[in-house]
C-alpha cells in the first residue's frame, strides 16, 4: 500500500459494500487506498491516518473475511493508532446492528474516534435468493458514499480529525 491518508478496507459477497467502498474511494481521490480485507495487513493500518471499514452483515455479525482481518491486525497495531478517525458502512438485508456493534467494539479497543454517523445500507433482502443475489446500488447511495470519502479525506488533509 502506498502511504495514504485514508485506508478503505472492504469485503463484499454481493457487491454492495464493494460498490459503496469504491464510490468512497473515488470521492477521496489520491488521498485514499482501497484494500480488500483479506489483503489488508497491520502495516497498511499503521501507515494510514484514518479508516473507512465497509462490509456486509452476515448472520447478525460482520462478514467473516472482515472479522479475520481484524483478528490478524488487531494486536500488531494495538497501542499504536489511538485517536485516529474512522467511519463505517454496513450492508445488511435487515437491520445491520449486530455487525455495526461488533465493528464499533473493535474500534473502541483500538481507541479510534468515530467521525461520521454509522451507515447501515439496508437492502431489504429476506429470501435466500435475494440475499445471495448481486445487488445494484442506487446513484443516490453511490453519491452519498462518494461524499463520505471526500469528507473523510478532506478532514484528514485539513487536520479536522
Amino acid at each position: 500500500m502506498a502511504n495514504a491518508l485514508l485506508l478503505i478496507v472492504w469485503h463484499s459477497r454481493t457487491r454492495t459494500a464493494e460498490a459503496l467502498a469504491s464510490s468512497a474511494f473515488e470521492g477521496a481521490g489520491d488521498d485514499a487506498c482501497m484494500v480488500r480485507a483479506r489483503d489488508c495487513n497491520p502495516q497498511d493500518i499503521l501507515e494510514a491516518e484514518g479508516y473507512l471499514f465497509a462490509c456486509p452483515e452476515n448472520l447478525a455479525t460482520m462478514s467473516g473475511e472482515m472479522k479475520e482481518m481484524f483478528d490478524r491486525c488487531y494486536y500488531p497495531v494495538l497501542g499504536r493508532i489511538e485517536g485516529r478517525p474512522y467511519a463505517t458502512i454496513i450492508s445488511a438485508g435487515s437491520d445491520g446492528e449486530g455487525a455495526q456493534k461488533q465493528l464499533d467494539r473493535i474500534a473502541r479497543g483500538w481507541r479510534l474516534k468515530r467521525v461520521a454517523e454509522p451507515w447501515i445500507h439496508n437492502t431489504d433482502a429476506q429470501t435466500p435468493e435475494e440475499i445471495l443475489a448481486v445487488k445494484q446500488v442506487t446513484e443516490r447511495e453511490t453519491d452519498r458514499a462518494r461524499e463520505l470519502g471526500e469528507g473523510l479525506a478532506e478532514g484528514l488533509r485539513s487536520g479536522i480529525f
